[in-house]
């Protein structure tokens, strides 16, 4: 081989091993990645998503159910105005969540359309909302915004 032959051999075996990375890289990121959804978004899906999701909207009042039993299930619904989807949990809750605050679950929609969630995420204190969240409350027509005097 002469030089100009090394040099084309090198670099096309440098292409072709940094397709593969590339290649690598997306297939890993692809199954991590979780889609933002509001419970109108999953009404209105023609095909349910599959994987992970992330399910953004407000506790509905009186939905909480704790389990009986040493496994910690919560069951609640997740609501965005005008769709409502339900939500089964296996831990532990965090503080601040409660019925009317905003939420965000990570999990996968399960046959019947509820969402198995893995994570719980509530807001932080009387004031955030996940922009995620507000953007689609907006949407929606049900955003209650910021209360005066705070």
């Amino acid at each position: 081989m002469n030089k100009k032959q090394k040099r084309l051999a090198f670099i096309s075996s440098s292409l072709v091993v940094a397709a593969g990375a590339a290649a690598l890289a997306l297939t890993a990121l692809s199954s991590s990645v979780a889609y933002f959804y509001t419970p109108s978004d999953l009404a209105a899906a023609a095909e349910k998503p599959t994987g992970n999701i992330r399910l953004g909207g407000l506790v509905a009042a009186e939905s909480v159910r704790y389990a009986e039993g040493a496994d910690a299930r919560v069951d609640f619904v997740v609501e965005d105005g005008a769709h409502r989807t339900q939500v089964t949990f296996v831990g532990v809750l965090p503080d601040l969540f409660r019925e009317g605050q905003g939420v965000v679950v990570e999990g996968r929609l399960a046959a019947d359309g509820s969402v198995a969630a893995s994570e719980v995420l509530a807001k932080h204190d009387e004031t955030y909302m996940p922009r995620e969240v507000a953007d689609a409350l907006k949407k929606q027509g049900v955003w209650q915004g910021e209360k005066p005097g705070s």
